[in-house]
Order: structure tokens, then sequence, then C-alpha cells
């Protein structure tokens, strides 16, 4: 049932018309979304809540953010919750294996929050990503540096921690650590998950900043720490990495960075892979063209990237990142920049937008949008769904064993039990 109607819902044209009624040139009017899009969406919710009940069937595996194709019109007022991340990795020798783990598995972390709901809300995901520690890096300025300052733009984090090489040098997590909370810009709101994670293997202690000030002003802007001791728990105990979690009412935690990832390989694997490239063909880019051009070619990339690293489950975590509300590209791609509502094609020039569309008319390209948004709604539809048969295949085959302490599972650990605290919501396996 849950197959045929999933297949009724996005071919049949009957039901087509249920969920869109009007023209995609219509959707795409903020007027018209203001005013009986929401009625529409409570028809298509109310046939496919009927068509479930009727049939005792598990219900449609339909994620909250697609339920419609295309969300044309202006955001809801209610300001969405905010997740802001704040990564800190020590980038002195010895600690390669710490950021190939990072690189692996940045799309787990990220994917914590795909499901995640706040007053029924999708929270908006923000990552920040600072190195320390770095022989290459300026002795005057603490051997710190930010490498990027938060963003959506996953991509863009996932090609800097690409980007990092390893250097022995002067490790000072009070530092960093101080240069994070009085340099990023942290929400403001109390309920918003504000978090920082950083990681290493020499004393907390070391350097002219004090630790203790250092994680006290995090604390008193609501900004949790969490440490991560690459070494032993001992070592960490005594380096005094536990100190720093207990004052910034974070957690302790260590890790073996040398450890490999274990990943337990589904037959759902390699198709929910490949369809998270399939979805790079739904993107316009937009804007200045080398930009936008420089934006695709990273997507590519660190679909590669992910690739290379498929032996630790990286390509289809990513892919499921892409899937989900969390992988957000407006700045440079006309379908989201469309759900977002910052587009008007009326005002674009043409010399700022893909060959394709250039010398159509607005209402054209406003169809031609909507058609690719559509398609790419499609595709991750298809991911959800197999991801869910994946899950509970996985629950089926739980290794016996606990596997080693690498760096997604001490932050996947931690970010869950911290969130709920500021009243986010996780769905459980159905």
């Amino acid at each position: 049932m849950t197959a045929a109607l999933y297949s009724l819902l996005t071919h049949d044209p009957w039901n087509a018309r249920i969920l869109v009624l009007v023209k995609t040139t219509d959707i795409m009017n903020p007027r018209f979304s203001q005013s009986r899009f929401p009625e529409i969406r409570r028809l298509a919710a109310a046939l496919i809540g009927l068509l479930a009940f009727a049939a005792t069937t598990v219900a449609v595996p339909v994620p909250m953010q697609y339920a419609a194709p295309i969300s044309p019109g202006p955001r809801s007022a209610v300001a969405q919750p905010l997740v802001q991340i704040a990564l800190l990795l020590d980038t002195s020798n010895s600690m390669d294996g710490l950021i190939s783990q990072a690189k692996s598995q940045l799309w787990k972390i990220v994917n914590e929050f795909k499901d995640a709901r706040r007053e029924g809300q999708v929270p908006i995901v923000q990552v920040a990503l600072y190195e320390y520690g770095n022989n290459r890096l300026s002795a005057s300025s603490g051997y710190v540096r930010q490498i990027l300052a938060f963003t959506t733009d996953l991509d863009r984090v996932s090609e800097e921690l690409f980007r990092l090489v390893t250097d022995g040098g002067e490790e000072y997590c009070g530092w960093v650590i101080r240069d994070a909370v009085r340099d990023l810009q942290w929400s403001q709101a109390g309920n918003d998950y504000k978090a920082i994670f950083i990681a290493g293997n020499e004393p907390f202690t070391q350097g002219t900043v004090s630790y203790v000030d250092a994680c006290r002003a995090a604390i008193g802007r609501g900004i949790v720490v969490n440490t991560i001791h690459c070494g032993t728990e001992s070592d960490g105990r005594e380096g005094h990495w536990i100190d720093g979690a207990k004052l910034a009412e974070g957690r302790f935690m260590i890790i073996n960075q040398d450890a490999a990832v274990v990943r337990v390989a589904t037959p759902y694997d390699d198709r929910i892979a490949a369809l998270g490239v399939e979805l790079n063909r739904t993107y316009i880019p937009y804007g200045d063209p080398a930009e936008a051009r420089a934006a695709q070619n990273r997507q590519s990339a660190q679909d590669a990237g992910a690739t290379a690293n498929r032996w630790a489950g990286s390509s289809v975590e990513r892919a499921l990142t892409k899937a989900s509300s969390n992988y957000r590209n407006s700045n440079w791609d006309l379908v989201d920049a469309c759900r977002e509502n910052i587009v008007k094609f009326e005002e674009i020039d043409d010399s700022r937008l893909p060959a394709e569309l250039r010398g159509r008319s607005s209402a054209a390209k406003r169809e031609y949008v909507a058609a690719k948004g559509a398609e790419r709604t499609k595709l991750q539809l298809e991911i959800d769904s197999l991801n869910r048969e994946r899950t509970r295949w996985l629950e089926l085959r739980r290794p016996a064993s606990p596997a080693a302490a690498t760096l997604d599972r001490a932050v996947s650990e931690v970010v869950r039990s911290q969130a709920i605290q500021h009243h986010f919501e996780f769905p459980t396996l159905p």
C-alpha cells in the first residue's frame, strides 16, 4: 500500500492535480500561496490520511519538509529554530586521523537534525569551522584561524575540511574558544541550540588565554562547550579537558582519532548514493556566472569526496543530507531561491540566469523552475523511503559489540541529548 500510494500521488495525473490544482506559474505567485495554497495542502494531507487509514497500513513516508514540491510563498513569520555548531579542530601533528574522521563524517553529524522539529518547525542548521595548533598559522593570533563563520552552505564546510593540512604547533584551547565565542554571530534566542565542539590532544591549559574565563564566557551566552580528547580518559582528565566541559555545561568525551569508522553496508546504500548524485541535475545556477559555476563544481567535488570515503558511509550520509532541508543553496540555485521567495523573475537580469532561461517570459521561467523543483522532490522522497527501509534493516542487524569511539559517535550522541533540553524533538524508528 505504501509503495502504491506513493506511486499514485507522484505519478497519477488526477492526484497531481489534487496536490497542485493550478498551473505552476500560479503557484509561484506569492498572493496565491498566501490565500489558497494552505487549503490545498490540507486537502492533500486529508486525502493521504484517509487512504492510509482505509488500508490500515503504515503511513506514507513523506518527510514534513517535502510535503509540497515547491514552496513558493514567504516563510512563516515565526522564526525558525536554529542549530549552531562550531567545530574547533586541532590541526597540529598527529591529528591527521581526527581530520580524516571530520571529513568523512560531517554529513552524518549534520543528519542528526534532518528530522528534528521544535514546535513543528524544521530547524536551520549552521556550522562554523576553526583550526588551531598549526605552525602555519600566526603566533600573534594564538595559532588560531577562523575558517568559516556560521553558514548553511555545507558544501563549503566539506570543501574546507578537505583542505586542512596538519603541522606541529602550540595548541591553545582557551584562545580558540574565546575567539569562537567572541567573533561568531551566535543566536540571541534562549531556545536555540548553540554548541562548541573542540577536539585535540594536548593539555587544555596551554596558552595565555584562560580556558576557565573562555568557557565561563561561553555558557554565559548560552553556548555549551563539549570537549573531545583524542587520547586516553586519564590523560584527558589530567589535561583538564573534563574541567572545560564542566565549566560550560558540556560533555567530556574521549575518542580514538586513528580508529576506522565502522560502517555496516546495506542493500540500499548504492541506490541512495546514486540518487544523491542525480539530485544535481535539478539545480539551476543563477547570479554571477563564475560564482555559480564554482558552486556547481563544489557540489560535484563534495560528491566525489563522499564517494572516495564511501567505506565510512559518507556517500550515503551525504545523499541523506541533500534530501533534507539542511542542504540549502538559495545563494546560487533558483529552485531553493524560489522556495525562499528571494528571486523575482521580473527583476533579475537575463545575464544572471543560465542560457536555457534567457529570453523566456517570466511565466515560462517559473514553470521551468517549478518542474525542476518537482523532479527534485521526487528524488528526495525516494531517498527518504529507501532510508526508512535501510534504517529498519540496520536495526535488525545491530552489532553486538559497540563500535570504536570516533568523532561522529561522540558528536551524534551528545547533540540529541543537549538539543532535547532546548525543546527539540526527534522521531523514533517507525
